[in-house]
Parts: C-alpha cells; sequence; structure tokens
C-alpha cells in the first residue's frame, strides 16, 4: 500500500442509527483500494456529527481525495451539506461523488461547484485509476467518468459492466466495532446485512438498478460467499442475514451452489427476488431454498395490468404473481410484494385496478407483505441507452398539463417534490382525489394485515388494528379512515419500505 496517499470515504447521512446497516459500497471501494491507499470511513448514519468528524479529519490529515456514496431522495442534501463543508475546509482537495444519484443524473450531480467528479457505474477500478491520474490530471482514458474541463462537462465513455469487487474480505475494521450494526428485525436479534450478486438482467424503466449494470447480473464463487458469511455469523455474532443483492434468484444452476452455502450457513434470511425465477425452480431446488431458511423474498409484482408490466420492461405477467404467491405459501416462504400505483395514463382506474388485485394476492395467500409505491419512471437521460428514444418520445406531463421538466442541480433534486419522485412517494401526475385514495387504502390495508416485519410492538397492538380495520377492509370503506390514523398515532407501526429500497 502507498502510504502517502489517503482517501476519506464519507456515507452521509440518510436514516438514523437505529435503521443503519453495513456501508457495503464504501468497504467494497476501500477493499478495492487497499494495494493503493489508505482509507478512512465515516458513515453519517451512526456518526450524529459525522460533519464534524469530516471536518477534523480534514484539519488533521492530508487527503488525496473525498469519495461519497449518493443515493437520491433524501441523501442529496446530506451530500450537499457535506460536499460543501468538504470545499470551506479543505479547498484543494477533489470531491467525487460515485453511486446511484451520480450515475443517474450525472449532468445534475456536476452542476454544482463543490463535486469535481462522478464516477457512473461500479467505482471499485474507477476510482482507483482517477487517484493515479488526479497528479497530472490524465482524465479522458477512465471509462464511466464524468469531469469538469472549463465549463464543460466531459462524459468519458461507459465502463462495461463486470464484477470488479476485490477477492479480499471486506475490511470492517473501519467501521470501529462492526458489531454496532448488526440489528433486531423479525429475522433475529443481530441481524447482518450482505451483499452477494450483483446487477440484474432486467431493465425495467423505473429502477435504477438498470442504469447502473445496463441488464448484467454477477454471482459470488460459493467460496467466497461462505468466507464471507462464516465471518459474519462465527466472528461477529449474526443470527441471520439480509442480502442487499439487486436481485438474488438468477438462473437455477448458478444459484444453487450459493444456496448449498446457506444450507451449511443455516441463518434465516431475507433477499430480492423475482416472481418468475422463483416459479422456475425445481422442487429439489425448493427443497435446498427451504433447508438454507429463506424466511422472507421481495418481490416486484408492480401491476396487475400486463400491458403496464410489458410497458415498463418488467419481464413478468399479473398470472405470475399470483402463482408464486401461493408457491411461496407452500414452502413456507413469505412474499412480499411490492405494487406500483398512480401511473400516468389512466390514474384513477390503473390504482383501483391494482388494489383489487392486492385483495386476491391476500386471498391466495394471507401472510403476503404489501408495500405500495407510486410508479415513478426515470428519466429518459437516466434509462439505458437502448430505452432512451421510446421513453424521450413520450413526454409525460403533470397534472396541469405541463411537460414535466425534471431537476438540473442537486438542489433542486432535494425539493420536496423531487425527493418523493426519487423515493416513489409521489407524481407530478397525481390528483388531490387519487393522493388520498392511495394513504386511505394504504392505512386499511396496514392494519388490516399488520406487518410481520415489527419487532417493536406488543401482539395486542396489533391484533387491535387488525380488529378495527377489519369491516373498512371487507366492505371496501377506505375513505376517510380516522380512527386508523389516530390509532396508528399511537401504534407506530414499523415501515417496511423503510429497509426494502
Amino acid at each position: 500500500m502507498t502510504a502517502e496517499r489517503r482517501v476519506l470515504l464519507i456515507n452521509p447521512q440518510i436514516t438514523s442509527r437505529r435503521h443503519a446497516r453495513f456501508p457495503l459500497s464504501l468497504l467494497t471501494l476501500a477493499g478495492a483500494l487497499e494495494q493503493k491507499a489508505a482509507c478512512k470511513v465515516v458513515d453519517g448514519n451512526v456518526d450524529g456529527a459525522y460533519l464534524s468528524t469530516v471536518e477534523r479529519a480534514l484539519a488533521t490529515e492530508h487527503y488525496d481525495a473525498v469519495g461519497m456514496t449518493v443515493m437520491g431522495g433524501p441523501q442529496v442534501q446530506s451530500a450537499i451539506d457535506c460536499s460543501k463543508m468538504v470545499r470551506r475546509a479543505a479547498p484543494a482537495t477533489p470531491v467525487i461523488w460515485g453511486g446511484y444519484f451520480p450515475t443517474l443524473y450525472t449532468d445534475a450531480a456536476l452542476n454544482a461547484p463543490y463535486v469535481d467528479y462522478a464516477i457512473r457505474g461500479g467505482g471499485e477500478i474507477g476510482l482507483a485509476e482517477l487517484l493515479d491520474a488526479l497528479p497530472k490530471r490524465e482524465l479522458a482514458g477512465i471509462a464511466g467518468l464524468s469531469w469538469k474541463q472549463g465549463d464543460a462537462v466531459v462524459h468519458n465513455a461507459d465502463r462495461k459492466s463486470r464484477d470488479d469487487r476485490p477477492d479480499t474480505p471486506l475490511p470492517y475494521d473501519l467501521l470501529g466495532d462492526p458489531r454496532a450494526y448488526l440489528a433486531r428485525t423479525f429475522l433475529g436479534n443481530r441481524t447482518a446485512v450482505h451483499q452477494a450478486a450483483l446487477g440484474c438482467r432486467f431493465r425495467c424503466t423505473f429502477c435504477g438498478v438498470a442504469a447502473m449494470f445496463s441488464g448484467a447480473t454477477f454471482l459470488p464463487p460459493a467460496e467466497r460467499l461462505e468466507r464471507d458469511l462464516t465471518f459474519l455469523k462465527e466472528s461477529l455474532g449474526a443470527d441471520s442475514l439480509q442480502f442487499f443483492d439487486h436481485n438474488f434468484f438468477d438462473r437455477e444452476e448458478a444459484m444453487i451452489p450459493l444456496l448449498e452455502v446457506l444450507a451449511r450457513i443455516g441463518l434465516p434470511w431475507w433477499c430480492y427476488a423475482r416472481a418468475d425465477a422463483l416459479l422456475g425452480l425445481s422442487e429439489a431446488t425448493w427443497s435446498l431454498v427451504r433447508k438454507s431458511r429463506l424466511k422472507m423474498a421481495y418481490i416486484g409484482a408492480e401491476s396487475p395490468n400486463d400491458a403496464l408490466l410489458a410497458d415498463i420492461r418488467k419481464g413478468t405477467h399479473s398470472n405470475q404473481t399470483l402463482e408464486v404467491a401461493e408457491l411461496c405459501r407452500k414452502h413456507g416462504v413469505v412474499p412480499e410484494m411490492s405494487f406500483m400505483v398512480g401511473p400516468p395514463d389512466d390514474t384513477e382506474a390503473e390504482t383501483e385496478r391494482t388494489f383489487e388485485f392486492i385483495r386476491q394476492v391476500k386471498k391466495v395467500n394471507p401472510d403476503s407483505e404489501i408495500i405500495i409505491y407510486i410508479y415513478t419512471p426515470l428519466p429518459p437521460d437516466a434509462l439505458p441507452k437502448s430505452a432512451r428514444v421510446r421513453a424521450g418520445a413520450r413526454r409525460l406531463q403533470d397534472v396541469n398539463g405541463n411537460a414535466i421538466q425534471y431537476p438540473t442541480t442537486p438542489e433542486e433534486w432535494t425539493q420536496r417534490q423531487w425527493v418523493d419522485y426519487a423515493c416513489h412517494a409521489d407524481a407530478p401526475w397525481l390528483t388531490d382525489r387519487v393522493r388520498e385514495r392511495i394513504r386511505n387504502f394504504t392505512t386499511v390495508l396496514g392494519c388490516r394485515f399488520p406487518t410481520a416485519q415489527d419487532v417493536r410492538n406488543p401482539p395486542w397492538t396489533k391484533a387491535a388494528l387488525k380488529a378495527m380495520a377489519s369491516w373498512r377492509y371487507r366492505f371496501r370503506r377506505y375513505d376517510r379512515p380516522w380512527e386508523l390514523n389516530l390509532s396508528r398515532r399511537l401504534v407506530r407501526l414499523a415501515r417496511p419500505q423503510l429497509t426494502s429500497l
């Protein structure tokens, strides 16, 4: 390692300490840079005074660069605050943004005086190459890099999607006490997060993974997965696992060695999955899934409208949603299904149709967890090039009929309407009537079927909410659920949306 080269890696605050999980992207970057630079990791989710920590670090040590991982939504404001502070404290230190936000909204990210470089897609190789190139600013050959040349922004060629993660174990010691990141969840008392699979072979038009990885999927060698999970279990004391993979279940033949590892490790686990992938598993593989102790799988059902599913390039059909709900019930796996309501076309009718379809899912498998989002597609410029022409030809309009203009700066992306858009919580074409209808249905559904992921409230509180909501759900009386809203102020149920994104 080159001792004189130092990099400060920052995870700007996005959640509370109670919800904090391993900053896997920064740990992966630090592992990849191990032979090139000494890295310091500052996690704003666990350090309540992280801005002061960063400022002290810059005052006491020289850093060749500051790198930040930035998600869209509420983390953008934190990244802005941190970047401005770095610029004041160390004006000559390059500030590099990586992650989903600068990948999807590269021009907006660089349209700020406090961001010098944006790395699009995976950054393990690009960041190392940038560190080598900074002294002479020989930047043109770094794939996946966007940078400023005077008043212009230069976008280098895309980096081909591949798995550049290091083979070495993640440097958890950079976090101080990594055991502090183990959380009590419905899976166990000390749940750890891990990323095994990378990317997804599908190209849904609302999903940032498609832009990050261009339809590629990478699975780890079984030996690496076993080494990593054994460390989490035996060295850190994890008793359960939550996989932050983009799509854990890929092709069956590739999954079997990984499922065999999980069966040997023997910890309850949660992951992302697809309905078609689960439906394609053989009975022998399902037997292995049961042995591996899979407890819950997050499945993007999205819509009962097959034409809409085709339009958003989902690659599944609505009948598969019902089939996988039954299949999961048979094998003892809870399907956690996400639905996107409020599409721009035929908004109200499609929303009501989705409500009815959710009721069908609950009939097939009452244990199904339901998560409801607003459908908010990526801007055309954020999509893979193959999808941009089609998306750009259809200009979306707001509720007043005006063409939607997406933000062009990080500050604009921090406006409430665009934070909600990035988080699939609102859309410009929704009327107040539809917004209210969605809120009310979500309230009634959530009280009638309290989430199994809530580990804080005692069972009697959930039973009370369930009883209060039963008549509304049965007779479809969703409007003005005042008594449920009042009760929810006292009984604050967990919101899986906060940990499943």
